[in-house]
């Protein structure tokens, strides 16, 4: 049934950028195809899956055995009904008898539909193999040919039959027991009892069985898709059991009015259940009943909060766990025979089970596996991680809290002493409630621009200069909130007189929850208190027996229940307003029928009215149908509102990764903002939105305890399409009116953007990179910077070169890990281009030779190899371990070996084949290479010993093979920059004998002519022969794609170590041509190794799209350049990340418009299939941020392209 929707992430995310200006009357609300799909799928709903409506002509006789199944529970009813009518059976063996009818039938049924399966699959596999289709391709999917009316696939058709053999036998019992009690519930003898009335018995007894012949027909012959959907997927058959069990819910209430004594309420309650029972089809249809599954979360989640004093929790399984221990604690208050003893229990449950019992996890884990993680830069500071300290925090507090509330109950309970304690919380409250509006930069819930709060404010040192006298004002409200407040509310709990009677069962739920909430939700439980003492002592001369009579306990959980009902209904009212009001002020949003939505809200306001009540009752979303103003009822979910575990899912890509950098550091600016007050009060289920540059971060509030919360983290796409941005310059345009706007010279005004879902609230500090991109002409292009460019990477790739060696020779575990940083990196070397066959390549070699042959002339032998014997050297052994030198060679290119094991007088023949690789000696596969590599390398005799110490691997001597002897860059070598390297090694300074280490070096002449082979064999291979400056283009394909194609090729691309560093230097060169444009020419040598030095320790140069970028970033180096190109406007561009403490802006968001709007997103999607790209309830809504919302949904629904674990944090 839910075939389409995970083809919604990727559709979604094109469709934004497709209709960003096709707004209003132009967009459809649901297309053809969808509309005419929908209007098949809700009949089937309304009526438990019959399905009437195919598209197609079918026999009568499809429509006939629906009909007759969907009856048999009435049928089998019927005859138990007339029975105990002619007083032949009582009441219960009537029950009985229709409820083995039913399931002898049931039985049947599905056995049939077990039988009838088989001979379907080996039908249709015949008529494949066999049979040639006789259908047009545009036929309807789901059409079926019938032929005949027991016929197989007749059966199947109608009767699906189950998945598993467990549901085949517990849906039949199920199916016998609802027809037996639905019997039971409407015979006519008790429905005249209840109403007295002929007219009213028939008509609920007639609905009354069509809604249990509906129950019946979902459970046993064909699940209908349900409007109120909350897995994507039924994996296990859950959805059958919905609508039964909701009928076994009624019936119950109607048993144990039978049974029970005579109480007039429950009588009541049961005439009223029995008229609501007749209008459950209708409530199943749109939806707002919830699925078993999301009822049980909710139910727990509502018991728990209201009830036990806890709070919605951020796993499944801690809310399992918690649920039950905090039940079995209230329970075990009631069996605690001494009232000294629940007090002290009470208490020190209250504190325990409101601390957060995941870090005790984490901490199990942490000891057990104590090696840090690579990227890991979380704060360490008091609370992050339990600890001795903080377990130490926590024991003292215990340990006062239970001597407080003992020694106050058994020496001060009394009405005047609680009386007096009424006053400090009140003094408390208002205290906390101002120094908490002061922290925001809206004051009385988003209205007035706060006059104390720092304006003007772009820099971090400006904005924490400012905000110092809040900062202190902060630390206050903490120190009385989380220190003070407890325990003078324990105070005011362990006096109360009602303490006495703690033997009663509702008094000791009371007392249990209060005990717990003040430690659970202090700011809540502080505000519930001070409502009970100004109600106790505004009418401390007026008799309240039904008030009084409930005790501080219950009346705390009554309190508690308005105040976060009343709550909802502020909000739903403010976002039904605002979707109302917008959809004719925001003439993008105005459509054909909007007047006429307008004109029935106001008529029909009482309904409007009703329905956001129900809604507010019980705590469901406020769903608006396609976002417009057609407000129904979505079904009860939990406060995370998606199922699955919590950032399970995300739709990651490179750009993920500057969310997850910026992770650490916000989640500690965040802790000061929630601790200080600045957010507000962050209860489960609150939203807020961080903006910085194109980043937003949707924040979910999940859990909340004592002194900590619990923060799921999104991050939504960077690559704006056109809705996206339209709203994302709204939500500019917000924050900057509230934080940088300047043209108010009022200290306190309006908010202009009152009606906007986003209330701006501060500001904090984050580490985070700001993105810088620049078009680079007039830079790159350059014709004097490209004519200086092969001459700045000999310079940077001797220094490269030199440093490598120095470090490669030193036993440090510095070294080491730079070697294998090089090594590392080897493996992002760029793939080589897919070769062509060897005789091709030869053949193009010797045809149409490359840049390398410039210099070539007839006076060269270019097979006279006598020069390579010029060079004579020692053989140093056992240096160069673990030298990589696994590169597979190009066919056709050459391979580069020394020749002096060949005999002089076969140079000329055996050259001829060493250098174009034909007429060797055949060896075996896979040992080419050993082949080849046996030949002598050059060998170097140094004159001093410290040169051994700058040696470079011994196999990069060898030469590229069609590297002339005429050719020679020892002119150019700049010797002055080697002695300058020289001098700035550390191996010179630490020895302590400067000028003699300086002199022999220097002295070294086969040092220098090493390096000056090896990178004039480098610059040889990556540069040719040709004097005349690069291009731009060949700088770009160089710097992005690696070296391109050459016969010497395979010379660097097989030692991996000496390629990396060349491409190293490459980059470094690019990075210093932009450097010298924008800052200068390079003045002397001590400068240019100031740049390669921090290019080496603090920047980054590469691509977006290697790995190593992403490390970069998650290993927080300072600065990263990329070079890019766009085609589009044939410019190169630069963009550089600075790593820096910037201001990060965070609003708070209306939680039940983000609520509403994602339930119409999971009705329209996962329901109607609306995957429409030119869908009306995905597009920009700058004041609902309607596209941003749909983007935070969890996949498959929304697309974030981050997605966070619960983060734990701390308000120490």
């Amino acid at each position: 049934m839910l075939e389409c929707c995970y083809d919604n992430v990727l559709r979604n995310k094109m469709m934004s950028s497709r209709f960003g200006q096709i707004m209003g009357s132009d967009v459809t609300l649901l297309n053809d195809y969808k509309r005419e799909f929908f209007w098949k799928r809700f009949p089937q709903t309304v009526l438990g899956g019959l399905h009437f409506k195919l598209g197609y002509c079918a026999p009568p006789y499809i429509y006939s055995n629906q009909i007759t199944l969907f009856l048999m529970p009435w049928i089998f009813g019927g005859i138990g009904t007339v029975l105990y009518q002619l007083h032949v059976l009582e009441d219960y063996y009537t029950a009985v008898l229709s409820g083995c009818l039913m399931l002898i039938a049931s039985s049947i049924v599905q056995m049939m539909s077990k039988c009838a399966r088989p001979m379907v699959n080996k039908s249709a596999r015949l008529k494949a193999v066999t049979v040639e289709r006789n259908q047009s391709i545009l036929m309807d999917e789901d059409e079926f040919i019938f032929a005949g009316c027991a016929d197989p696939e007749t059966i199947t058709f109608i009767i699906p039959g189950k998945m598993f053999i467990v549901n085949f036998v517990f849906h039949s019992i199920l199916a016998g027991a609802v027809c037996g009690l639905g019997t039971w519930y409407l015979l006519p003898d008790r429905l005249t009892s209840l109403y007295d009335n002929i007219g009213g018995t028939v008509i609920v007894f007639v609905f009354g069985w069509i809604t249990v012949c509906i129950g019946e027909y979902s459970l046993i012959i064909k699940t209908p898709t349900e409007s109120a959907t909350f897995q994507a997927q039924d994996k296990y058959e859950m959805i059958a059991l919905t609508r039964p069990l909701y009928i076994f819910a009624f019936i119950a209430v109607d048993l144990t009015d039978r049974f029970a004594a005579n109480i007039p309420d429950l009588t009541q309650t049961n005439q009223v259940l029995h008229v609501i029972f007749l209008f459950l089809p209708l409530l199943w249809a749109i939806g707002i009943l919830p699925p078993l599954d999301a009822f049980l979360l909710w139910g727990m989640e509502q018991f728990l909060q209201f009830c036990l004093g806890g709070s919605p929790l951020s796993t499944y399984r801690r809310l399992f766990i918690l649920f039950f221990t905090s039940l079995g604690a209230s329970v075990a208050t009631y069996f605690i025979p001494s009232v000294i003893g629940a007090v002290l229990f009470m208490t020190g449950m209250g504190f325990i089970l409101s601390l957060d019992f995941s870090q005790v996890t984490s901490f199990l884990k942490s000891w057990k596996n104590r090696k840090p993680s690579k990227y890991t830069n979380f704060p360490t500071s008091l609370g992050w991680q339990l600890g001795w300290r903080e377990s130490l925090i926590y024991l003292i507090i215990l340990s006062v809290a239970l001597a407080e509330a003992g020694l106050l109950h058994s020496f001060v309970a009394s009405s005047t002493s609680q009386t007096i304690v009424s006053y400090i919380l009140i003094s408390l409250l208002i205290i906390t409630w101002t120094l908490k509006e002061i922290q925001c930069v809206y004051i009385i819930c988003g209205l007035l621009r706060n006059p104390l709060f720092p304006k003007k404010t772009r820099t971090v040192d400006v904005f924490k200069e400012k905000q110092r006298r809040l900062v202190k004002a902060g630390v206050v409200r903490r120190i009385l909130l989380n220190v003070v407040s407890p325990f003078a509310m324990i105070a005011f709990l362990s006096v109360d007189i009602s303490l006495d009677n703690l033997q009663t069962a509702s008094l000791c739920i009371g007392f249990s929850r209060a005990y717990r909430c003040l430690w659970q939700n202090t700011e809540a439980a502080l505000l519930q208190m001070v409502i009970i003492s100004i109600v106790r002592l505004a009418t401390k001369n007026t008799d309240l027996m039904w008030w009084d009579s409930l005790g501080t306990g219950l009346q705390l959980l009554l309190v508690s229940l308005i105040q976060d009902r009343l709550f909802q209904l502020i909000s739903k009212m403010k976002f039904a307003l605002t979707l109302l009001i917008t959809s004719w002020t925001e003439k993008k949003q105005r459509r054909k029928s909007t007047a006429t939505l307008i004109t029935l809200n106001i008529l029909l306001f009482p309904l409007v009215v009703v329905i956001i009540i129900i809604s507010t009752a019980l705590s469901a979303p406020l769903l608006p149908l396609f976002t417009l103003p057609i407000f129904l009822v979505g079904f009860p979910r939990p406060v995370r509102f998606w199922p699955g575990a919590v950032g399970r899912a995300a739709c990651t890509c490179p750009e993920s990764v500057y969310y997850q950098q910026m992770i650490p550091s916000l989640l500690a600016s965040l802790q000061t903002a929630f601790a200080m007050g600045s957010l507000g009060i962050p209860s489960p289920g609150s939203h807020f939105l961080c903006r910085f540059q194109d980043r937003l971060i949707w924040v979910l509030v999940l859990e909340r305890g004592y002194t900590y919360i619990s923060l799921n983290i999104k991050g939504l796409e960077l690559q704006e399409t056109s809705c996206h941005a339209a709203e994302a310059h709204r939500v500019d345009e917000v924050f900057e009116m509230a934080f940088e706007h300047v043209e108010h010279t009022r200290c306190c005004y309006i908010n202009p953007y009152i009606g906007n879902v986003l209330i701006p609230c501060t500001m904090v500090p984050v580490k985070i990179y700001s993105d810088a991109r620049n078009i680079l002409s007039g830079i790159i292009d350059s014709h004097e910077n490209l004519k200086q460019f092969k001459e700045d990477f000999i310079k940077v790739f001797l220094w490269i070169l030199m440093h490598f060696c120095y470090k490669r020779s030193q036993p440090s575990d510095n070294s080491k890990d730079s070697l294998g940083h090089v090594r590392a990196d080897v493996e992002l070397l760029p793939e080589i281009p897919e070769q062509e066959e060897s005789s091709t390549i030869v053949a193009r070699t010797l045809k149409d030779p490359p840049e390398v042959y410039d210099d070539w002339s007839d006076d060269d032998d270019s097979f006279d190899f006598s020069a390579t014997e010029k060079k004579a050297g020692i053989n140093r052994t056992g240096q160069q371990t673990g030298v990589i030198n696994s590169s597979a060679s190009i066919p056709g290119s050459i391979e580069t070996q020394s020749l002096q094991s060949y005999p002089e007088e076969n140079h000329s023949t055996e050259g001829f084949y060493k250098v174009f690789g034909y007429g060797l000696p055949a060896v075996d596969k896979g040992k080419e290479n050993d082949h080849l590599h046996s030949r002598n390398i050059p060998m170097v005799r140094f004159s001093s010993s410290y040169s051994n110490m700058l040696d470079i691997p011994e196999e990069w001597r060898s030469e590229p093979v069609f590297h002339l002897r005429s050719y020679n860059l020892a002119k150019s070598f700049p010797e002055d920059w080697y002695l300058f390297i020289l001098n700035q090694l550390d191996m010179i300074k630490s020895e302590g004998k400067f000028s003699k280490i300086l002199e022999e070096l220097s002295k070294d002449k086969a040092l220098l002519d090493t390096y000056s082979s090896l990178v004039q064999h480098c610059y040889f291979v990556l540069f040719g022969t040709g004097s005349t400056a690069v291009s731009p283009n060949y700088i770009f394909r160089m710097y992005s794609r690696g070296i391109p194609w050459s016969v010497n090729q395979d010379w660097l691309t097989e030692k991996p170590e000496l390629f990396h560093l060349a491409w190293k230097a490459f980059r470094y060169t690019v990075k210093l041509m932009v450097d010298k444009a924008s800052f200068g020419p390079v003045e002397d040598y001590g400068e240019l190794a100031s740049y390669l030095e921090e290019y080496e320790n603090d920047w980054y140069i590469g691509l977006v799209s290697e790995s190593g970028w992403q490390e970069a970033v998650l290993e927080e180096k300072p600065y990263l350049f990329s070079l890019g190109h766009d085609a589009a406007l044939g410019t190169y561009t630069g963009r550089v990340l600075t790593l820096q403490e910037l201001l990060v802006q965070i609003g708070k968001l209306n939680a039940d418009a983000v609520r509403g709007q994602w339930s119409n997103l999971s009705w329209e999607l996962l329901y109607a299939t609306n995957d429409d790209e030119e869908r009306y309830s995905i597009q920009a809504h700058p004041t609902l941020l309607r596209n941003l919302t749909v983007q935070s949904a969890d996949p498959p629904l929304g697309y974030p392209i981050y997605s966070s674990s619960p983060f734990h944090v701390p308000f120490f």
